[in-house]
């Protein structure tokens, strides 16, 4: 008998694709995992490891936005297990906000057993990789079970490189268990340099101009590119707007360079950059429009430039001068080449007059309020669309990183998000700023919110209408005074429901309410709801 024949066998476990792809996710930096759970993902969760931690979402919308929130205020893809097709058609509308969010996502969606799939089987997905287009980046069902965790990794970096965005892997609930070697590392670049050429075009326009104009998007502050283009606007002393329907703060709305905010409206768009002789678009496309539209898309006698991390945007853009990579890299080169002439400085915008109080209390008076009490470093989610002209004057955003909202206009994004961002930030506070009708789309989040025990203050400007559709209405023709069916929002009990989620809540209808529940909210450690009554027509306060 030799040795080896005398030594006791010893087993050896054969990885699984779970451990392939939990391994993989260590790697990645997503050890959070946003989830509502059912029967075909189940067998992920086998052994769930303790340095991992499941955040529990009531409903597919509200796990898709707590993803996105937290995806965006940690600037690393989230990762998302959703239920087969069922799940996966629950978050879609929060999966189309993501996706103009460029928001860096992988999702993984359960899948029926393979053998039973030619049988059609209960809870099975029928063509799974084609449900959520084309509002990812990528889906994708692998052919074996072993492909899983390469299939993983390749959503990661898909999802990490610019433009960002959600992806999609279907997988059977019998993959998980399946032998599979762990994927070797990787390094990907995540970021492209705009083309010198295009760059030098640019910075000799912005040099030669005589009034240029700067338009600033979401994807400065995406990129980590805030401090670069308050550089360059000082060094040209341009004006700057804010992009029509940005969901992010890319320049400090008190800056003396500040403009204010480009509506989605061709014509108001190219009047309100009339007598520029330069418009440079940074971040955005040029430009998102709401509305039908006629007549010319930039000012008679200026010259168009982007910068965009986008090729499909830059590919409608409707003239002028693209440049297509980083936000950041784009920035740091024009501010190598920049030398300009030194310009005037521009009249200063008028001051914001203060809002007196009232019974029953304005919009513009509560954001006002809101504005004077929140602490300095506190982060606002948005999703108030019928207050957002409102809080553009009376609740000004000067910080990088501090203003998340929706660049798609699809409800249902707000909560969950504040839950995310405080998730990702929970040094800092989180004002949920809510609309009535928006609150109810995905208002599950506050249970979350409750559970987690983050630092969120929901407030929530009760108005008792859709008040974004009542005043857009004239623009399809509704006369002012006409009633606007399935608009109307009455008998709503905010502070019930915050209550039966877990949550405490408190309704103020008086300027001194509203001082005391702001003061006690922001004193908490855990998540408040303040409902606010306000005069029905939030545009008086306009």
């Amino acid at each position: 008998m030799t040795i080896a024949d005398a030594m006791p066998s010893q087993h050896v476990q054969t990885p699984t694709v779970r451990d392939a792809v939990m391994d993989l996710l260590r790697r990645f930096g997503m050890t959070t995992i946003f989830a509502n759970p059912g029967s075909t993902e189940l067998p992920l969760f086998r052994n769930f490891p303790d340095d991992f931690r499941y955040i529990l979402g009531l409903q597919e919308a509200v796990v898709v936005g707590m993803a996105d929130g937290y995806a965006q205020a940690m600037r690393n893809a989230a990762f998302v297990n959703l239920h087969s097709a069922a799940g996966v058609g629950n978050a879609m509308g929060n999966i189309f906000t993501a996706f103009k969010n460029r928001t860096p996502m992988v999702i993984t969606a359960g899948q029926q057993a393979r053998s039973i799939l030619p049988f059609d089987p209960f809870l099975a997905s029928r063509e799974a990789t084609e449900l959520p287009k084309p509002y990812v980046k990528w889906s994708i069902e692998p052919a074996r079970a072993e492909d899983v965790p390469h299939a993983i990794a390749r959503a990661y970096y898909l999802a990490m490189t610019q433009p960002c965005g959600p992806v999609l892997v279907s997988v059977p609930v019998d993959d998980w268990d399946r032998a599979a070697d762990p994927v070797p590392k990787r390094v990907v670049s995540r970021q492209s340099r705009p083309d010198p050429a295009i760059l030098d075009r640019i910075a000799a326009l912005l040099d030669s101009a005589q009034r240029p104009a700067f338009v600033a998007g979401a994807a400065i502050d995406r990129d980590g590119a805030f401090d670069e283009m308050l550089r360059l606007a000082e060094r040209h002393n341009a004006r700057v707007y804010a992009a029509p329907m940005s969901g992010r703060c890319s320049f400090p709305e008190d800056h003396r360079l500040f403009a204010g905010f480009l509506p989605a409206i061709r014509e108001t768009i190219v009047a309100s950059l009339a007598g520029y002789d330069l418009v440079f678009a940074v971040g955005a496309p040029a430009f998102s429009y709401h509305v039908e539209g006629f007549g010319p898309h930039v000012p008679a006698g200026a010259t168009l430039c982007q910068l965009i991390e986008d090729p499909q945007t830059a590919s409608w853009t409707p003239e002028g001068i693209a440049a297509i990579g980083s936000m950041r890299l784009g920035l740091i080169d024009l501010l190598d080449r920049a030398s300009p002439p030194r310009r005037p400085d521009p009249a200063p915008r008028p001051a914001v007059p203060r809002i007196r109080p009232s019974a029953p209390m304005t919009t513009a008076y509560v954001l006002q309020t809101l504005a004077d009490m929140r602490p300095g470093d506190s982060i606002v989610v948005e999703e108030a669309p019928g207050a957002r002209r409102v809080m553009q004057t009376h609740l000004p955003i000067t910080a990088s990183e501090s203003f998340y909202t929706m660049d798609s206009g699809g409800l249902g994004y707000g909560m969950p998000a504040a839950v995310g961002v405080a998730l990702a930030k929970p040094g800092r506070r989180v004002v949920s700023l809510m609309g009535d009708g928006s609150s109810l789309y995905s208002i599950q989040a506050i249970w979350s919110a409750a559970q987690l025990g983050v630092r969120i203050v929901f407030v929530i400007l009760k108005n008792g209408r859709y008040a974004a559709l009542q005043d857009f209405a004239p623009v399809f023709g509704f006369s002012r005074q006409e009633h606007v069916q399935g608009t109307d929002l009455p008998g709503l009990d905010f502070v019930s429901i915050a209550r039966g989620l877990g949550c405490a809540g408190v309704s103020v209808r008086t300027p001194e309410g509203l001082t005391d529940a702001l003061a006690g909210a922001f004193s908490s450690d855990q998540p408040v709801l303040i409902e606010v009554e306000v005069e029905d027509r939030a545009s008086h306060s306009a």
